[in-house]
């Protein structure tokens, strides 16, 4: 009986240990299966300072400011605080950037408590201590004073939300403090519009490995569609899976990331329990958020065979052609220079040429922080005055990145419209641009 139990036990304990075994290699092998380029620690705080470093100056000397201060604080942060290591705020700080010999000269006046830390950042040429019980920005004032700089840019602006962080009190405080060089206080919107519009090389390359993610898992989940079964929702749920194996997050409102439809237009919506069917064209725009930093947008198209088919109708592929022919044409109309809305308009003449419908939305938005970044709107081409939307008035610059789509549109017999609009990411270069990724071809045919 002892004999047995010895046994069994030994046995037990062998296949705890061979479970154990196996279980670690399993793990071993599937984590040796995702290359996930966005595993280690985020390059943002060595580009946040190299863009400081680099892109700051030329941006206050185009906007025509001589200082810019920014006020951050605890749990209701100024939106731009990130991009100058403000994030961690809790009592109120100043943060100060002028030009001075060509060069961008920072100085933070930080609370004593949180200035240490500030200081090891390394970002700001000098952070300087403010005791407890005294104001950041009352010091900090009096320092603008003995610099009697000219313009002052601050973070107040109708139009841009980026550009709009101080608040109604920290602005009165600011400029009683300032007394009479209150004046000299302007919107820091152009400042911050030049700044963050254009992206470092090293910005673009972790972007292209974003669209290259973000256009695979597309390609993948396409590939696990079950006609008459499979739904939008479903194909949704595989993309929010491959998300959290990656540890990457949505790169807009979760509930309409990734947006999926295989029916008529619904616009930026949420995908449902609409079932697949053959015939059907089926639309993804998803974005994903990488190194909680950098976005990206980018919408595949596939077609579901009928019986007996082997490719799409000749009407489909012609809806096909004509939205990666728009896209193209946008892409050869993005130069430096050209203004955002001749790049909406060289795809409108195309697509009236080709018979779309009309589509309401814009060619395309800058993207990088956020899937509608800051920088010029590819739209307004169709308008009688463009001007009427300023964003689109503005120039492309070398480095600015933008997602767009190709168009075409035409009504279906059941009532409704469906918008083929196949969107790809491009960098403005400074000859023309060039697509971050290779864009979709070939219609991807589901069987």
């Amino acid at each position: 009986m002892k004999k047995n139990l010895y046994y069994l036990k030994s046995f037990c304990l062998l296949a705890i240990g061979l479970s154990i075994l196996f279980s670690c290699q399993n793990n071993e092998a599937s984590q040796e299966l995702i290359e996930n380029p966005f595993a280690g620690p985020s390059p943002w705080p060595e580009i946040r300072k190299e863009r400081i470093e680099k892109l700051l100056p030329e941006a206050m000397k185009t906007s025509g400011v001589d200082a810019w201060v920014i006020i951050c604080r605890e749990n209701n942060n100024d939106p731009i605080a990130h991009h100058i290591g403000g994030e961690n705020a809790g009592g109120t700080a100043m943060f100060l950037f002028y030009l001075e010999n060509e060069k961008v000269i920072s100085k933070v006046f930080s609370p004593v408590g949180e200035a240490t830390a500030l200081s090891e950042l390394k970002i700001h040429d000098e952070v300087i201590p403010i005791e407890r019980g005294k104001s950041a920005v009352l010091q900090g004032a009096e320092y603008i004073k003995e610099k009697n700089f000219g313009k002052i840019a601050i973070n107040s602006s109708y139009d841009e939300l980026l550009a709009d962080g101080l608040s109604y009190t920290q602005r009165k405080t600011l400029e009683e403090a300032l007394g009479n060089q209150a004046g000299k206080l302007v919107s820091a919107e152009e400042l911050i519009y030049e700044w963050l519009a254009v992206k470092l090389p090293a910005e673009v390359e972790i972007m292209t490995k974003a669209a290259e993610l973000t256009a695979k898992w597309q390609e993948e989940a396409y590939a696990q569609v079950v006609p008459g079964k499979t739904t939008d929702a479903d194909v949704a749920k595989f993309l929010k899976k491959k998300m959290e194996e990656y540890g990457v997050k949505d790169g807009w409102s979760p509930d309409q990331n990734p947006s999926v439809n295989s029916g008529p237009d619904r616009g930026h919506s949420h995908p449902t329990d609409k079932v697949i069917m053959p015939g059907d064209v089926i639309q993804t725009d998803f974005g994903i958020r990488v190194y909680d930093m950098w976005v990206s947008d980018i919408q595949r198209f596939a077609y579901v065979l009928r019986e007996g088919e082997t490719q799409a109708p000749d009407s489909v592929q012609f809806y096909f052609e004509s939205s990666i022919g728009g896209n193209r044409i946008a892409l050869a109309a993005m130069k430096p220079g050209v203004l955002g809305y001749q790049v909406d308009k060289a795809q409108r003449d195309w697509m009236d040429e080709r018979g779309s419908e009309y589509v309401m939305w814009s060619t395309g938005h800058p993207v990088g922080y956020v899937a509608h970044d800051i920088g010029p709107n590819l739209g307004a081409g169709n308008l009688p005055d463009p001007s009427v939307r300023p964003a689109a008035m503005k120039p492309l610059k070398e480095g600015m990145l933008f997602a767009f789509d190709g168009f075409h549109a035409w009504k279906l017999p059941e009532g409704g419209t469906k918008t083929m609009s196949v969107e790809e990411t491009a960098v403005v270069t400074s000859d023309g641009a060039r697509y971050l990724i290779k864009p979709q071809e070939e219609l991807i045919l589901i069987k």
